[in-house]
């Protein structure tokens, strides 16, 4: 069997010492479409050094994003790389991440669950400096055709009640570009740039990053309810449930509670397909 889920979550996590600095940080925020208007003073806080705040999700690209690539390489998993889909994202920071910094990154698979026709793989990175625990990401990797093994099914999404008038909607522009820039942080695969690779895989035309929508909504559930204050996000998941297109536009819902907004994602050209779903920020 392609995957031996006891083997792949007993071994020895690897590690790797990794670090990043404020141009890292520019051009992950400009990646994800930060600094529009360039001169607004809000903005400014993604993209002048001398201002600089980081935004959680940053640490899913932090080192090249290695923690996950390695994941699909570990003892224990042999799949086929055109079989697997990032099902999901988490982030947990346990401080705010600073703008400049070396970390050892700890990565292993921490569970292995059986979803029937698919297997899922919780890829967990956590990253740690001299003064303690910076972060935690855990990747939900969909591998197609690898279930049915007996495993554990694991738990459920977070299948919310968001059929209230949401307390606020923003809407964001994706740039035609943006793809070609995200892809600066570290995910070079050619399904976000290439359009005879995406015709392969299915698509008329590249595809954005998951995880740069991930980021795009982040940053709107921050400045919109959190004053820009990302150092108040303690937590962020989401489940991928759909493709965005560079030139489309979010629409970013969120229902704000106490300490957590849930937030839903929708592509508005395309009669609002589902982006992401299941999605919760935790805050201060």
């Amino acid at each position: 069997m392609p995957i031996d889920a006891a083997k792949a979550v007993a071994a020895e996590p690897r590690t790797a010492e990794i670090s990043w600095g404020h141009k890292d940080v520019q051009l992950y925020h400009l990646g994800l479409g930060a600094g529009a208007p360039a001169t607004d003073p809000a903005e400014l806080r993604y993209t002048l050094e001398s201002r600089l705040h980081v935004l959680p999700s940053f640490a899913t690209v932090a080192g090249a994003g290695a923690g996950v690539v390695g994941g699909l390489t570990s003892p224990g998993i042999d799949v086929d790389l055109a079989a697997v889909l990032h099902g999901g994202q988490t982030v947990r920071v346990h401080r705010p991440i600073p703008a400049e910094g070396r970390a050892v990154q700890t990565s292993k698979v921490a569970a292995v669950y059986d979803k029937g026709k698919a297997a899922v793989l919780v890829l967990r990175t956590e990253a740690a400096d001299d003064e303690g625990p910076l972060w935690t990401n855990d990747a939900e990797i969909f591998v197609r055709g690898e279930g049915g093994f007996g495993g554990e099914r694991g738990p459920s999404g977070l299948h919310a009640d968001l059929a209230a008038v949401p307390n606020h909607t923003v809407e964001r522009p994706v740039r035609e570009n943006q793809a070609l820039l995200y892809r600066l942080s570290g995910d070079r695969n050619p399904l976000h740039a290439d359009p005879e690779f995406a015709r392969k895989a299915g698509f008329d035309r590249p595809i954005l990053h998951g995880l740069c929508t991930y980021g795009m909504t982040l940053k709107a559930v921050a400045d919109t309810l959190l004053g820009g204050e990302v150092a108040r996000i303690r937590s962020y998941r989401t489940r991928f449930a759909g493709v965005v297109f560079p030139g489309e536009t979010l629409r970013i819902r969120m229902w704000a509670g106490d300490g957590h907004v849930r937030v839903a994602v929708t592509a508005v050209e395309r009669d609002e397909a589902p982006v992401l779903a299941d999605t919760l920020v935790e805050h201060s």
